[in-house]
């Protein structure tokens, strides 16, 4: 491997490498919640891809005949990341593939630590979404008895997605969405504890709040001037359109990995924008394209998909607004408008 690229990712770790640190730290008490909800069987599937995501870190070491560096907890953290994302009655093979492609296919075939484009979390989510949905986007319901070793014999379902695409209003208590008592994804039901981990990541500096809150902010407006659910009539009155609207909101946002995303996907240091207009840009456009994804896909949890949409272009995004600063602290911008020559080109 290259000297000058591996002396490059070491002086990227020096500075994010405590992100990720924190990310694995904080599927912990997710993890708590999980266990509560299901049983031991998420302690195994996280303890089975935390072991994965450090085997492929020294099997690329090996390949690439580079010192394994026990301070990169960035494969430890995508594979954590990519089993909260999954229910808990998931086969092993899917789980271990959607890791082992996030890893190769999201990091490493880019050059490894700080090359990557795409996020490796919704890279690895993303193969297995398409390639097992039966698998992925069935979830238990809680408090099910789930086997720890073969739960294939326990009943899954996808209540929640088909009741919102058919336009339908969820009949779950406020307080249990916030708990997550209904089923979903293993790491994605507890909005009060994902709430508190996207409160320690801002304290500690480790993410900035503009793309996360204008991710939720677009979408949360989306769904209120567009509900998908049925209801709304022309001879409703204000206030229980407001009420239904709001509800609406509830409903989208807490549930299909929203809050989740917005804590541990978004703000990846390496795919999200840099400049404050561009992660705010950024936001706004995986929420709009999360919304896109979730009112005409067939998967509930879209924003995944948005996400590596949205990679795709997040440098051109940051380049713009290096060069419109640049131009508008030059002074060029105004005198080519005062010219005419921006108008002429």
């Amino acid at each position: 491997m290259d000297e000058a690229l591996i002396r490059k990712q070491e002086e990227e770790l020096q500075h994010t490498g405590r992100y990720y640190k924190h990310i694995c730290f904080l599927c912990v008490p997710l993890l708590f919640v999980s266990c509560y909800l299901y049983g031991l069987r998420p302690l195994l599937l996280c303890g089975f891809a935390l072991l994965m995501g450090n085997l492929c870190d020294r099997l690329i070491s090996l390949l690439r005949r580079r010192v394994y560096r026990p301070g990169d907890y960035s494969n430890e953290s995508f594979a954590l990341v990519i089993a909260l994302l999954m229910p808990a009655t998931v086969d092993w093979y899917v789980l271990a593939a959607a890791i082992v492609a996030g890893v190769l296919i999201g990091k490493e075939v880019f050059g490894g630590y700080g090359s990557y484009p795409f996020h490796p979390a919704a890279v690895g989510y993303a193969v297995a979404a398409v390639s097992w949905p039966e698998q992925v986007f069935h979830y238990p319901a809680p408090y099910a008895n789930i086997p720890l070793w073969d739960a294939s014999g326990v009943a899954t379902s996808s209540t929640i997605s088909d009741t919102l695409r058919s336009g339908g209003l969820i009949n779950i208590s406020a307080l249990s969405l916030v708990l997550g008592e209904y089923a979903a994804p293993m790491g994605t039901g507890a909005a009060i504890v994902l709430a508190a981990c996207g409160l320690f990541l801002w304290m500690q500096k480790d993410v900035r709040l503009s793309a996360s809150l204008s991710f939720l902010i677009t979408a949360g407006l989306i769904v209120f001037f567009f509900p998908r659910q049925l209801g709304l009539t022309e001879g409703t009155a204000f206030t229980a359109g407001l009420v239904f609207r709001l509800r609406c909101v509830r409903d989208e946002m807490l549930t299909g990995a929203m809050l989740f995303s917005a804590v541990f996907l978004l703000n990846e240091p390496y795919t999200c924008a840099h400049h404050r207009r561009g992660r705010i840009l950024y936001g706004v456009m995986v929420g709009a394209f999360t919304m896109g994804f979730r009112y005409f896909g067939v998967y509930e949890t879209g924003v995944c998909f948005a996400i590596l949409a949205v990679n795709s272009i997040s440098g051109w995004l940051d380049r713009t607004e290096v060069r419109l600063h640049e131009l508008i602290k030059s002074g060029r911008y105004f005198k080519e408008k005062k010219t005419g020559k921006g108008d002429a080109e």
